[in-house]
């Protein structure tokens, strides 16, 4: 929990719902946005997708890249492609993808969340695979791991704040300076400061009117 900062000491009105829970911010529902706070273009993204190859959506930890790889996803299933999603936790994960990619319709598009969790000979295995296949594999990493990079995610404060601004209205609860603290106690990464804010709106909201007084 981080303490209220100076100047909030005083009574809010209690918003229906907490809009930092996870209903709300999990990837592939918070609108997909650059450092600047603006849209991705995902348009134009899925347009530099070659049918049959690797691409890697690069960035540390919470900034986007899940949330940007599934928004890419949907927008190709709405476009009429046959799309999937495996995240990589362990090697039964790895063969799963290596699987995924081999039985693949051709020009479909395969999302492999956590590249730098695929074993060596897998990673290695899974772009030629595409190729053959003709399927687009579209992965995420947190650092450079040679592969053709679609993009890169950052964060800003400014990002932050956009995409709260986007989410279920916080009734006041919420100020700048939280969401300039909540970014810089946790090194710009997007995720942990929404769930700080989260704490922070749930401590605030509960606060009895007579005991603010």
């Amino acid at each position: 929990m981080t303490p209220d900062p100076a100047g909030t000491d005083q009574p809010f009105a209690r918003a229906q719902a907490n809009p930092f829970a996870t209903r709300f911010v999990r990837p592939g529902i918070v609108l997909p946005l650059d450092g600047e706070g603006h849209p991705l273009p995902l348009t134009s993204l899925l347009e530099r997708l070659h049918v049959g190859g690797c691409v890697v959506i690069e960035g540390l930890h919470g900034r986007g890249k899940t949330n940007l790889v599934r928004a890419l996803l949907a927008a190709a299933a709405n476009g009429g492609r046959e799309a999937s999603f495996l995240q990589v936790r362990s090697v039964r994960d790895a063969w799963r993808a290596l699987s995924t990619v081999a039985s693949a319709l051709s020009g479909s598009l395969v999302a492999v969340d956590g590249w730098e969790r695929l074993p060596l000979p897998l990673g290695c295995l899974l772009p030629p695979l595409a190729r053959l296949r003709r399927v687009t594999v579209v992965t995420t990493s947190h650092r450079p791991c040679g592969l053709p990079v679609l993009a890169r995610c950052t964060s800003s404060v400014r990002q932050l704040a956009a995409v709260v601004r986007r989410l279920p209205d916080h009734g006041g609860l919420i100020t700048d300076g939280d969401l300039e603290a909540a970014f810089r106690h946790h090194s710009g990464n997007i995720r942990d400061a929404l769930a700080e804010l989260y704490d922070v709106f749930e401590r605030r909201s509960s606060r009895e009117p007579s005991a603010q007084a």
